[in-house]
Parts: structure tokens; C-alpha cells; sequence
């Protein structure tokens, strides 16, 4: 693909081809499909308005998803501001876990769960977006590791780190589910975070069920403010104590 090929008066068929494929990623990194299609429109939008910046040195597909993977980055980041500190080092610990010699998994149940649509999807959740995306992008869609380290804007060894470090945080998620997992999967739904929050700023939640609202607070966008809400307010409440 040329930069010519940008200027000229077919660039939104080229984009529109595109399109599927950059909403099935987007799928993969946010809640629901009204915001996969919103991240996918911003994305054809800033590809538009730096047409001319495309020099043709990847395929367009991998500058596009390079877009989208930036602004789905920022957009979590932005999320976090103000409500925690989510990050906690997950694929750290999950690094530690694998390097014990007595750790493993129950292989059938690993399988069995990613067999199933939901339990995949919510264990892919839990991953940080970086690591999410390394490993749909390789294992799902079938890209080659130096086409997601452009994506990503990182060097090949660290592509393949967040690949390995996503496959291995993948098969732990779907080994160990949280407590009270049951048959709707175990990411909260929203009004399932909500109902908890009272007991987790009181410290009153299970270390299993504090897990699963700081992942949910990782991914949704309608939760944190609400949460943050709640933070001020009785913040505000205590202030008022004689």
C-alpha cells in the first residue's frame, strides 16, 4: 500500500474493507459492542486525518489496528485515573506462580473452559489490554510476532514477552476462576459490581471477590465514576464527624 494509494479518492473503501477485522479486535478489548464500534469509528476517523502520514513501511491493516491499539491503551489508562491503582502486577505474579515447580493445572478443565465462549471471553478479560492483545492478535488472528510488535510500537523480545506472559495468565485464569464462579462465568456484570462496592470500601469482601470488582473496574466505563462517587462522598460524610 502506497501513501498515494491514501491520497486518492478511494481511501474510505480501503478503510471500510478493513473494517471487520479491526471490530473483531476491538471487540476483544472493550466491554461491548456499542464501544468496539465506537473505537473502531475513532480509529477510521484518525486514519483519515493522517492519510498522508502512511508511508507504506507496514500493511495498512497493522497501521490501523496500530491506531486502535493505541487508543483502546489510553482510553484504559484514563479510566484508572482518580478510582485505584488496578494494575497490580498481575502478569508478574502470574510470572512468579509459573516459576514454582509445584504449580499446574487441572489440563481438561483449562480446555473444557476455553472451549466455552463466555468463560474464554471472561478469562480474557482479566489480562491486561497489552497482553490481551498480543495473544488475540497471534493466536486468534493469526499475526506474526513482528507485525504485533508494530502494532504495539515495542521491539520484537518484548513482543514475545507479553505473548508468553498473556498465554500463561490465560491458562492460570481459566484454571482458577474466582470463588462463586458458577454458570454466568466469573467477570462481573455491572449491578454485580455495584451491589458489592459498600462491602469493599468497608474491607468487608473476600480477597477472591475484591479480585473480580478490580477487574471489573478495569474494563468498564460507567463503573469507576460511580465508584469514585461513593469514595468522595464518604469521604465528605467523615469529615463531618465531630
Amino acid at each position: 500500500m502506497t501513501t498515494a494509494a491514501l491520497d486518492s479518492p478511494v481511501v474510505a473503501d480501503l478503510l471500510g474493507a478493513e473494517r471487520p477485522g479491526l471490530l473483531r479486535y476491538a471487540r476483544t478489548l472493550v466491554r461491548d459492542s456499542g464501544q468496539a464500534e465506537d473505537l473502531v469509528q475513532e480509529t477510521l476517523v484518525r486514519a483519515l486525518e493522517r492519510a498522508g502520514s502512511f508511508r507504506g513501511e507496514s500493511s495498512l491493516a497493522t497501521w490501523l489496528h496500530r491506531i486502535l491499539h493505541n487508543l483502546a491503551v489510553d482510553a484504559s489508562r484514563k479510566r484508572r485515573i482518580g478510582v485505584m491503582d488496578v494494575s497490580g502486577g498481575i502478569a508478574e505474579r502470574v510470572e512468579v506462580l509459573w516459576h514454582d515447580e509445584s504449580y499446574t493445572v487441572d489440563a481438561a478443565l483449562v480446555a473444557e473452559r476455553a472451549e466455552t465462549r463466555r468463560c474464554l471471553r471472561d478469562a480474557l478479560r482479566t489480562l491486561p489490554v497489552i497482553y490481551r492483545s498480543a495473544v488475540v492478535l497471534h493466536d486468534a488472528e493469526g499475526w506474526t510476532m513482528v507485525e504485533i510488535a508494530t502494532v504495539q510500537g515495542i521491539a520484537l523480545p518484548a513482543a514475545k514477552q507479553r505473548l508468553r506472559r498473556g498465554r500463561m495468565m490465560l491458562v492460570s485464569a481459566l484454571a482458577e476462576p474466582p470463588e462463586g464462579e458458577g454458570a454466568e462465568g466469573f467477570v462481573l456484570g455491572c449491578w454485580e459490581a455495584r451491589r458489592r462496592v459498600s462491602d469493599f470500601l468497608d474491607d468487608e469482601l473476600p480477597a477472591s471477590e475484591r479480585a473480580r470488582l478490580v477487574h471489573h473496574l478495569e474494563d468498564c466505563p460507567t463503573c469507576p465514576p460511580l465508584y469514585a462517587g461513593l469514595v468522595a462522598v464518604r469521604a465528605a460524610m467523615a469529615a463531618r464527624r465531630p
